[in-house]
């Protein structure tokens, strides 16, 4: 439940008429929904007044708190009043203690596992079908490389292709190089280290590339090319110069006199990957051949309320249709692993997560750390007072289906339905694992504003509130917004959103990321030693 203040539809109308919006009955604060804040001595309908001056987006005290008293938001503890705090009062940072986190013992195991609801035919996009199975939403032809060393080579291959050679090839979308910072200087047999292996063979093999794979090696890296994708690991055999099906250009070879073999070597290799990507078509194919990322960054005390909940929304028709739909960001939803475990289909999917879970408690303890180092300055001046709060708006992210599956980091997705993928909650640590997972579209919310993007998958970007929305005009693709402000429902913004996926996947729309060649770098994630 969500509660606005009371004649909240006719208030949007006046953007000066304080508005707060509580999420659940239960709640002892609620936010403050205006644009700007609202100062000291405003009253809102209900009569309630404030005695601070309390920033947009920031809690207020419903009733006095107690010294102690549990702090209540979606229906949770997020804290306790370090201090008395009088109703009507800003409930700042510094007056919220953080709860210790949930134990992983004696958790709620598929106690509240939703039944199925009515399957969502008929819905389809234009995609191209892989002889794997998968479907891409784009047409791209990706460079994959098994080290660093070799990035500034193919950067400049990549520029030459672009110009010299896509042109020929008029129904290729683009080409980019799966630069990363990892290969060498590693220690590549210790434990942990097969997490960014098994991510860069996976990425290469993501559904918009075509399911062939092309790698460029130097040669005396730890990580080569056999290794990076064994024998068997190409479902696609290709035509041209190739080891196991996998066409490979090594710097070293003797073949290579000086920096222009180098590129002509590459450039006429990924010419034969080119001709081959040009024969592919779209054709109509079901929405259950997507498999959608979401995730949040940027995150204000808004996310909860409009874009997450209007992505949970769509999450659940997406399921309805067949579809697969990875949710992650360990620490993003630690504090709502209850939530998670209830809704699992199964003991089995239950104890997945909670390994999970457990797994990224220890490696952050190595670290010297715990979850709440997650919550960044902006998240705070959004209004989410720590790591709890923030979770309790990530995790609805993930709609109210059944959780059907867990994947470890850097492994692929093998199955339909929602699916908890576990990954780091840094944006483009999560982008790079749920690219490997096999993400062939992403939807992104953020309320502080990011113009996050990926080269190898279109990534639709929600906006938590009207003033982002309206500033970032050009960054943002929906606008989530309207919720708070009462000119639109989650129902509305949900189907929105579903539609806006349906086309953007079938290239019929192109996000701004796109639009603008937005794109972050590929981030492995690696909790094994560099040596």
């Amino acid at each position: 439940m969500i509660e606005a203040t009371p004649a909240a539809s006719k208030l949007a109308a006046d953007s000066n008429a304080p508005l707060y919006i509580r999420m659940q009955e239960q709640d002892n604060v609620a936010i403050v929904a205006n644009d700007g804040g609202l100062p000291a001595g405003a009253v809102f309908p209900c009569g309630l007044v404030l005695r601070d001056r309390v920033p947009q987006g920031h809690k207020l005290a419903l009733r006095d708190l107690a010294e102690g008293e549990a702090i209540v938001r979606y229906g949770v503890v997020i804290g306790y009043a370090q201090r008395s705090i009088l109703q009507g009062s800003w409930i700042e940072e510094s007056l919220v203690r953080m709860p210790p986190a949930r134990e992983l013992t004696n958790l709620p195991i598929s106690t509240h596992v939703p039944a199925a609801a009515a399957p969502l035919d008929g819905y389809t996009f234009e995609g191209y079908r892989n002889a794997d199975g998968t479907v891409g939403t784009r047409n791209i032809l990706a460079i994959s490389t098994t080290v660093q060393c070799v990035s500034g080579v193919v950067e400049h291959a990549v520029k030459r292709i672009k110009a010299e050679l896509l042109p020929k090839y008029p129904h290729v979308d683009d080409v980019i190089g799966l630069e990363h910072t990892y290969g060498c200087g590693v220690a590549i047999d210790a434990p942990g280290a097969e997490i960014p292996i098994r991510t860069l063979r996976n990425i290469s093999m993501n559904p918009n590339f075509g399911g062939q794979a092309m790698v460029v090696s130097l040669g005396c890296e730890k990580l080569q090319p056999g290794r990076m994708f064994p024998q068997g690991s190409i479902p696609i055999q290709s035509t041209g110069g190739k080891e196991d099906g996998l066409r490979v250009v090594c710097l070293q070879d003797a073949e290579h006199v000086g920096f222009e073999s180098m590129i002509v070597s590459i450039m006429s290799t990924a010419e034969e990957q080119l001709a081959e990507l040009n024969k592919r078509r779209r054709e109509t194919c079901p929405a259950s051949e997507l498999t959608v990322g979401v995730q949040c960054g940027g995150s204000d005390a808004f996310s909860g309320v409009t874009a997450n909940p209007a992505v949970g929304y769509a999450t659940d028709l997406l399921v309805r249709a067949g579809a697969t739909v990875m949710f992650s960001e360990t620490t993003e939803v630690r504090d709502g692993i209850d939530q998670l475990t209830s809704r699992a289909v199964n003991a089995d999917v239950a104890q997945a997560m909670i390994r999970e879970m457990a797994w990224y408690d220890d490696y952050l303890t190595r670290g010297g750390v715990d979850r709440s180092a997650n919550t960044t300055p902006g998240n705070k001046k959004g209004g989410l007072a720590n790591i709890v709060e923030k979770a309790m708006g990530s995790i609805v992210k993930s709609g109210s289906s059944a959780i059907s599956g867990v994947l470890s980091p850097g492994d692929k997705v093998k199955q339909k339905g929602l699916i908890y993928a576990a990954t780091p909650a840094s944006d483009f640590v999560c982008g790079t694992l749920q690219l490997a997972a096999g993400m062939n579209l992403h939807v992104f919310t953020t309320g502080r504003g990011t113009p996050y993007g990926l080269a190898a998958v279109p990534v639709i970007k929600v906006a938590t509130r009207n003033d982002l929305a309206r500033r970032w005009h050009d960054l943002m693709d929906v606008n989530a917004g309207r919720i708070a402000s009462g000119e639109a429902s989650i129902e509305d913004v949900g189907w929105e959103l579903f539609r806006l996926m349906l086309d953007v996947a079938s290239g019929r729309k192109k996000t701004w990321a796109e639009h603008h060649k937005l794109h972050n770098a590929l981030t492995l994630f690696n909790p094994a030693p560099i040596t």
